[in-house]
């Protein structure tokens, strides 16, 4: 039955090829759909208008039967994978949508629904939703999802920090390798370019194999395939740099880790940890909690719909 009585909030997730929707009570998920929409192979047409007017029209037509369905909603968030300006809403650029330059989906989706829609950067909302499932820790939290591409947030004191122009904790921007991969956001050797979904079924292409998946590339890793398990070794080296270089800064107690890579971690651990290790300034090695996400892929809609809060 719709759920009436209790105040709902609704947190969306816009990925490459796919969109999630969850409405939740306080941290309870009370219910999940999700849509398939490849709006980046738009993009990558050189179509970004037409990839933004079918954002918009796809992202619209899933939300509207929820409101309908749960008229208890009172905030309606969304991440977003991009440089996300908090203050003005507007998205500057998103490395996983080529040519989608400064627009608005808040201001566009509000004026469709008739609704006030925060929209956020999807690390900042993974971050925030972890912290919040792992209990508020005091001592802070640094998020790295393994998607696509490689999404980061940060949450200090209870609030998600997100710079002076909002493009705070693009960890999947960090270089760990100059002069490596070209990367969406215009440099190259982002660890985005080694860890992410994408990458690890590029770089095992590189190796001189067929285009896969990460997924098909973990399945060959673990029947013992020396080049793809290279590939998660180094994965998981790349990964751990790129978190090492942030705690030296940024002195936080728990690093969360999670996306669709997470499944495969197993493959990327042992060098994970080894690297990690050598780059922490000593002062911080085995002062830092590693969580893998427990959240069933949840934390980004959780924390998307909890942060809208600031504009319902």
């Amino acid at each position: 039955m719709p759920e009436s009585a209790s105040v709902l909030r609704l947190g969306l997730d816009v990925g490459g090829t796919n969109l999630r929707l969850g409405v939740f009570s306080d941290l309870a998920l009370v219910e999940d759909t999700r849509f398939q929409a490849n709006y980046s192979a738009i993009c990558q047409q050189n179509a970004p208008e037409l990839a933004w007017q079918k954002i918009l029209q796809v992202t619209a037509e899933a939300i509207q039967p929820l409101l309908e369905k749960y008229p208890a909603i009172q905030a309606i968030g969304i991440g977003f994978p991009g440089f996300i300006n908090p203050q003005s809403g507007v998205l500057a650029q998103s490395p996983n949508f080529p040519g989608l330059l400064n627009v608005n989906l808040g201001h566009d989706l509000s004026r469709m629904l008739g609704r006030q829609v925060l929209v956020a950067n999807d690390g900042n909302a993974a971050a925030y939703g972890e912290y919040c499932l792992l209990g508020r820790p005091a001592g802070g939290l640094l998020y790295a999802g393994l998607g696509t591409g490689i999404g980061g947030g940060l949450v200090s004191a209870g609030q998600v920090w997100a710079g002076a122009h909002g493009y705070a904790l693009e960890i999947g921007h960090l270089i760990v390798e100059p002069g490596g991969p070209a990367c969406g956001c215009g440099n190259f050797g982002c660890v985005e370019q080694y860890a992410s979904a994408t990458a690890i079924g590029k770089n095992y292409a590189r190796l001189g194999n067929q285009q896969l998946t990460a997924f098909e590339v973990a399945t060959l890793a673990g029947q013992g395939d020396a080049q793809a398990q290279s590939v998660f070794q180094l994965a998981g080296a790349k990964l751990a740099q790129a978190i090492a270089l942030t705690l030296n800064i940024v002195d936080v107690e728990n690093v969360v880790i999670g996306g669709g890579v997470v499944s495969s971690w197993q493959l990327m651990q042992d060098a994970f940890n080894q690297r990690l290790q050598t780059d922490l300034i000593p002062v911080l090695r085995d002062k830092v909690k590693i969580h893998l996400s427990s959240s069933a892929d949840n934390a980004g809609i959780l924390g998307a719909a909890l942060l809208a809060d600031h504009v319902a």
